[in-house]
Order: C-alpha cells, then structure tokens, then sequence
C-alpha cells in the first residue's frame, strides 16, 4: 500500500469517513475556456496549489504543468468527450511539484465552444477515499454479515444479499413476512418469520432513543429438519441509527451474523433470550401459557403440551402444595409441528384424564420433572389406548414431563414430545426445558395473580353497583357505567334508583374524586349513606347536608389512619321526581346540572344552585323545582361525560344536547349514541350517567280528601276509601285499607292539628298517606295489656308491607303501602 493513502497517528489507517475528495465545495475547481485559458479559478485551488486567482486567471492552464509541453494539456483537454479522470503533476505557489487527481468535464456554450470544468484533489486523499469505499463495498456485498437499511417507517430499502438468502432459507421460500419494501437499491428479504416482530421492535427503540442494540436472536428450524442440526440458528443483530450530516434521522441500519456453531451453550443461550422476550408479554392467562408453548415447539420438542390445575384457571385460591391428590388438569394449551395435534385427545379447557401411573401424575404428586423413554415396554401406556396409539403412528420416542413450579407451588405440568427430531431428550435438554419452564411459570403465576385481583376487583364493584335497577311507575331508565381503569373495571362514580314514598322516585349520580379500588371503596359506602338517607325521605338539600357530614368524617378517619388513602371529596347531584305532581327537585354538590329533554322546547340546563364539594363542611346546600312534562328525558351525568373530548365544556355539552335532541327514542338508543358522540375509545375520567324518561301518574290513579280534626270523621273516611276501592276494582284490600285508615287518621286527629289530608294512590302497589300539620314524629311501640291504646302504628305495620314518614314544609305524612292482589 503506497504511504500516502493516509495513516493515522499510530500507524492505523484512520476510520473515519474520509468523504468525497471531490466535493465541489472544499475540492479545488477551475474552469478552462475554449483556447485554453484559465477563466475561473476557486479558493480551494489557491489553497492547494498556492496560486492566488490573480496570477493564474487569463493565463494558459499548462504552465501549472510540472515539465513536458504546457500546449500538451490544452490539446489533450481537447480530446476529452464525456470526461476524464487522471493523475498530473503541477506546480505549487512555492517551487515544488504536487501530485494531483484531476477529474475534467466538457462544458458546452451557447456558440458551440468547448470549456472545461476541472476539479482537482490531492492524490492521497482520493486513495484513502477508494480504499473506503473497496472496504464499505466488500462488507455489503462480500462478507457473511446480512445488512439492511430500513427508512423512518421501518420499511426495507435496501438489503444485501447475505440477508436476503438467510432469510430466504429461513423462511425456506414462504415469501416476505417482515415489514413491506418500498423501491431500493437492493432486494427485499425473502421472509423474516418470526424474527420480522423482533427486528422491527429493536429497530422501533432504536429510532427513538438513537442509541445502538446488539441482541442475540434464536431463528427457530424449518419444520421436518431432523437431528440436532435442524435445531434453528442463533444470529447476532446490531442495530445503529442512520444519520444526515445535520444529525437528521434517516432510518436505520442493522447487521446481523449467523453465530450458530457446535457450542450448546451458547444455543440454550440463545433460546433462553428469545424466550425472555417472547414469553410474558401479557397478563392474559392462555396467551402466557401459548407463548410457552410457541417457544418450545419446533426449538426444543415436536409437541408441547401445557396442562394447568383447575384451581390456577379459574382464578381461584392459590394452591396450597404439590401433592394435589384427585385436582382436575385442564388443558390450558398444545402445539404441534404438524397441523394433527398427536395427543389431542381433549380440547382447549376440558380435563385432561391421564393414567394414575402417567408421567403427568407423578410429576404433579412429586413436584419433580419425569424423563421416558416410549416403547412396548412403558407401563402406563397400556393403560390409555389411545393415547398410546397416536404416539405410535406418530413415532414418538421421548416423552419429557416437567412442573410448572413458581414460588414453590405446582400450578401444573408441560408435556414434550419428539419424533421428527431423531435426539433423544438428554440431561441437557432436561436444563434446559426446566430453566424455559421456571421463567414462564413466574409469567403463569403473575398471571393468575392478576387474574384472581381483577375478578376480585370486578366482584367489589359489582356489589357496590345496583345488579339491575327497580322499575319504576315514574320512570324508566337507562345508564352506562365506563371507569377509566379499563383492566381493572373500577371506579368511583355510582348511579343509583331509589323507589320512594308517594309513588316518587330518587335518582342519583354521584362521583368519587380517584379513580380505581380505593375510589370504588369509598364510592361504596356514599351509596349506602345516600340509600340510607333516601329511605328517611329527606329533601335533597338536607339529604347532601348530611352525606357531607359523612364525607368530612371519612377524611379525618383516613388522615388518622397510618395506611390507606385520604376520601379527599366526592360530588353529587340528588333529584326526586314526583308523577303526579309533575315536577322534580334537584339540589347538587359541586356536580354537572342535569339536563332535561323536553319534547316540545330545546334541551334545558335549569339553572341549579350549584353547592360545594362533598367533604368541604359547613356549607349549605339548596334545591330547585322543576315543572317536567310527561315523556321528559333527565339526564344526569359525572364530569367525565362532557370533559372527555379534549376540547371545551361547552363543546362536551352542546354534544350532549345533540344527543338528547331526540327525547322519543329508545332510552338504550340514546345511550349508545351518548357514548359514541361524547367518550373516546379509553377515556381518562370514570363515566357514569343515567337516564330517566317520566310518567305521570293520571288523576284518576290519585284520590284525596280533607278530613276534619273530629273523631267522627274518621268513619266518613273509611267509606270513602271504600267507595273508591270499589270503582278501582280493589275490593280484596278494603278490610286491611280501612283498618290503616282508621289507625292514622285517628292518630292525627289525637296527637297532632289540622288539617288534616286523607289520599289513596294506585301505583304498582296502593299507598294509604295521612297527612297533618304537626312535626311530631310517630314511633312504633308494643303496648302492654292494660293499655287501653298504642296498638295502632304496630297494626299498621303488621298489615303493610312497609310504612314510614316523610316531613314537608307544612308538618308531615304518614304513609302505608300494601301490596296489589295478584290479578291486578
């Protein structure tokens, strides 16, 4: 090698990108007119020949010659037709000669003269240049390294041909199965199989991060490959970024080198690192055990079996040994390398019902991995017929049991089997089946555990959830319960229907502040309080006053507390609809005003006293009535709903108002296009809202009467209600119906003031309702037997099927319900 193709400091030829020694922008350049004068003359050929452009402009160009005729060079530029490359020798500015690599290209003028461009460079730097570029040519083109160039999509560009045949016989001619290619230089690789998802998750990271990955990949064998020579290859893929020179990603390039060879180790090496990456990648169950299965078949066994405990799938206890006696094995997953599964003898979940003496047994009693060889003299075969025949047909020569084992407890076994690869299972297969096996069992019993906490997380909000809303007279309703935490399927907003008295009905959206368990947890207990305070038929102001009060003391027990979350807040929005006086109170805590779809004007957001937070203390709250017409939409609604688009509130509710621009549709329908129009595919906040559609309850459903404060009275009462149960085709409930008329009114009149009203509602059930003007709350008590009174609210109550009071802003009601006979 000449000692001016440039040799760094200690000798080394120097690695770096020497670029190109002809770059118009640092080389030297010139332009030669027709008669052979210089015209042009740059700073790079002042710099490399030491001639100012002064000295040599309008001068021949061949008295830079180092000796010979200086006309010699004119008429060989003449003589140049398509360009020319060569080596001269000129002159530099201090006296001595340099040598030069010249590159001249014709330059044609509108006269039809000739001119030249010339560029010229030192002779070194073109050598070292040549030298890379034979270096860079023989790596792409000459070596046993595969390399590939993919852009920013992760799409092929170019590949040389090493790659494209070890991917070719890798996929052994299945076509292309890595990601698409675009025109390029080069051919696409005939198939990446398996390998294509790891190439493009390396090559993804690398892009991102511009860091360089090494990895080393086992490639599994093609099928039908016998011997351990069929066993697969390991590959050793280095994956860099592709840059311009202003640091711009342009895609990436990755090499890789077949480093299979006769060392096990480093075979089992490899396996194991693919398993690592393969094997987990989900805390789905069956996909954990059929990514076991993938890496064990072709690259370890012919067929893979995995056989898991009852107890493990179904999410239940953990079990609690190795010795599991009489426990069910439930196929979880099998692979074959053939399209005939050869000891498929039960589906995917059915029992697998092995020998007593079976591998499969003993392994599962003992904990301890069991290695056979098949033939006429296994005992256990004769056992399972069938069995024994497939295996048989298949030629099946080792049989290899291992416990899924993790943590010390054994969830289940795996099953190998071989016949097309001749090798027997040996003591290192055995090592390396188990350390395969101890890696996914980890996975399996992750798995599990999160199975067994989403079902228990799921069975929570269910309980705390009302299963299937009561129907309802008033009201019917539709809902939608959407948590953020998808996977775990809880949250802590709540909906609720609340049967009342007088035929009225509560509805409820409340919405704890967090999200997950601990928020479903505390969701739990503000639905009881409020369910609880509903049955006292409070106004919806005071019931919020005292659920507050419950709030602010479910923070300071948490604060007090050494473990477990602070109840930070929650909001509420508390409605009772009233059939047949049409009309709905509403009072809210720091929650959306629900919106109300009337049938004849446009979607209302009445106007609500907007009250504080749940939590807060000492802040009061206050109601709005509402007058609704029959056939309404209330439709009330968590936060979630209209902040879930990413824009503006007043976007979520103006797209609310679309979606209830319809009142006459089926509630379900309305839902469903609430869902579609206002909530992403994963929305960042729990939802929840309900939706009401109202009835009336007809005035000749409602009778009422005034009763004067006279004991007299009380008989007049009863055979009004008598008459009127008659015209209602009640006649079967008259002698129970007085009997409770009887009762209140007479308490009325002794215990409390006038006036005093009597009304019967027919409802799903009949309501009895006294009313008076007194605050006195009644109790129930047992009278002894020498009182001469006290019996009358404990008949009352033993001849309904429930009673109770409300109080209003004029005194209070005493009301009863009984059930209808059957027939009605």
């Amino acid at each position: 090698m000449d000692e001016d193709v440039g040799m760094g400091v200690s000798g080394v030829a120097s690695s770096a990108n020497p670029g190109d020694p002809f770059d118009i922008k640092t080389t030297a350049v010139a332009v030669v007119d027709a008669d052979g004068l210089i015209a042009h003359w740059s700073r790079g050929a002042e710099h490399l020949l030491g001639h100012r452009a002064g000295d040599v402009l309008r001068r021949p160009a061949g008295v830079l010659l180092a000796g010979g005729d200086p006309m010699s060079l004119t008429s060989r530029l003449r003589r140049v037709d398509r360009g020319w490359d060569g080596v001269v020798s000129l002159r530099h500015g201090a006296g001595h000669t340099v040598r030069l690599a010249i590159r001249v290209s014709p330059l044609l003028g509108a006269d039809g003269s000739h001119d030249w461009l010339v560029l010229a460079c030192d002779i070194a730097d073109r050598r070292r240049h040549e030298l890379y570029e034979s270096v860079a040519r023989g790596l792409l083109e000459q070596s046993p390294i595969g390399v590939a160039v993919l852009d920013t999509q992760l799409r092929y560009r170019w590949v040389n041909r090493e790659l494209a045949g070890m991917e070719e016989a890798a996929a052994d001619g299945a076509g292309p199965a890595g990601p698409a290619q675009e025109d390029g230089p080069g051919p696409a690789p005939a198939g990446e199989g398996k390998s294509s998802a790891v190439v493009t998750r390396h090559a993804r990271q690398v892009l991102i991060s511009g860091q360089s990955q090494v990895t080393l990949e086992h490639v599994p064998p093609r099928h039908g490959v016998r011997g351990r020579g069929g066993q697969g290859h390991s590959r050793l893929r280095s994956f860099f970024p592709l840059r311009d020179p202003t640091g711009r990603a342009l895609g990436i390039c990755y090499a890789v080198l077949d480093v299979t060879g006769q060392d096990p180790a480093r075979e089992r090496l490899a396996l194991l690192n693919a398993a690592g990456e393969h094997i987990g990648t989900t805390l789905d169950l069956d996909r954990t055990v059929q990514e076991l299965a993938e890496v064990m078949v072709p690259q370890v066994a012919d067929f893979a079996a995995i056989d898991l405990l009852d107890v493990v799938q179904t999410a239940g206890d953990r079990p609690t040994g190795s010795g599991h006696g009489a426990a069910t094995l439930r196929r979880a997953a099998h692979l074959s390398i053939q399209e005939s599964q050869p000891e498929v003898i039960v589906g995917i979940g059915e029992p697998t019902r092995y020998p007593p003496r079976s591998p499969q047994k003993r392994c599962l009693a003992t904990g301890k991995p069991l290695r056979e060889v098949v033939g006429p003299s296994t005992p256990w075969l004769g056992e399972d017929p069938e069995r024994w025949r497939k295996m048989i047909e298949l030629g099946v020569h080792t049989h290899l049991v291992v416990p899924l084992l993790a943590r010390g407890i054994t969830m289940g076994v795996v099953t190998l089997l071989r016949w097309k690869n001749l090798d027997a299972f040996d003591e290192d297969d055995l090592l390396l089946v188990e350390e395969l096996v101890a890696r996914a069992a980890v996975c399996v019993d992750n798995a599990r555990r999160f199975a067994r906490e989403h079902q228990a997380a799921l069975t929570l909000q269910t309980s705390l959830l009302p299963p299937n809303l009561p129907e309802h007279s008033a009201v019917e309703v539709a809902h939608r319960y959407l948590p953020a935490d998808a996977e775990s399927g809880v949250g802590g907003d709540w909906y609720d229907v609340i049967p009342l008295s007088g035929a009225r009905v509560a509805l409820v959206v409340g919405d704890v502040v967090g999200h997950g368990l601990h928020a479903a947890a505390s969701m739990g207990r503000l639905r009881a309080a409020v369910q609880t305070l509903a049955d006292l038929d409070l106004p919806p102001d005071e019931l919020l006053a005292h659920v507050d009060d419950l709030v602010v003391r479910l923070s300071d027990e948490a604060e007090a507390a050494a473990e477990g979350p602070t109840v930070v807040g929650a909001t509420c929005v508390y409605a009772i609809y009233d059939p047949i006086a049409r009309k709905i109170v509403v009072a809210r805590a720091g929650h959306p005003s629900p919106a109300i779809a009337h049938l004849s004007e446009p979607v209302e957001f009445p106007d609500i006293p907007a009250g504080p937070p749940l939590g807060l203390g000492g802040l009061p709250f206050e109601s709005a009535e509402i007058t609704v017409e029959e056939g309404s939409i209330i439709a009330l609604y968590t936060d979630g709903l209209i902040e879930a688009s990413d824009r503006d509130v007043d976007v979520g509710m103006e797209r609310l108002c679309f979606t209830l621009a319809h009142p006459d549709r089926p509630l379900e329908e309305i839902c469903d296009i609430m869902v579609r129009t206002l909530l992403p595919d994963r929305p960042r906040d729990d939802v929840a809202f309900l939706i009401a559609r109202t009835h009336v309850l007809s005035s000749d459903r409602v009778a009422s009467w005034e009763v004067p404060a006279d004991p007299s009275a009380v008989h007049v009462a009863r055979e009004d209600v008598s008459r009127q149960l008659s015209l209602w085709g009640l006649e079967e409930t008259a002698f129970t119906t007085e009997l409770i008329v009887s009762e209140l009114l007479t308490n009325a009149i002794r215990h409390a003031y006038g006036p005093i009203h009597l009304r019967l509602i027919h409802e799903r059930a009949l309501i009895c309702e006294v009313s008076d003007a007194s605050n006195t709350s009644p109790h129930l008590r047992r009278a002894r037997s020498t009182d001469e009174g006290g019996r009358g609210l404990f008949l009352v109550a033993q001849v309904a099927q429930r009673w109770g009071t409300r109080y209003t802003s004029t005194g209070k009601t005493i009301w009863a319900e009984q059930q209808l006979p059957a027939h009605t």
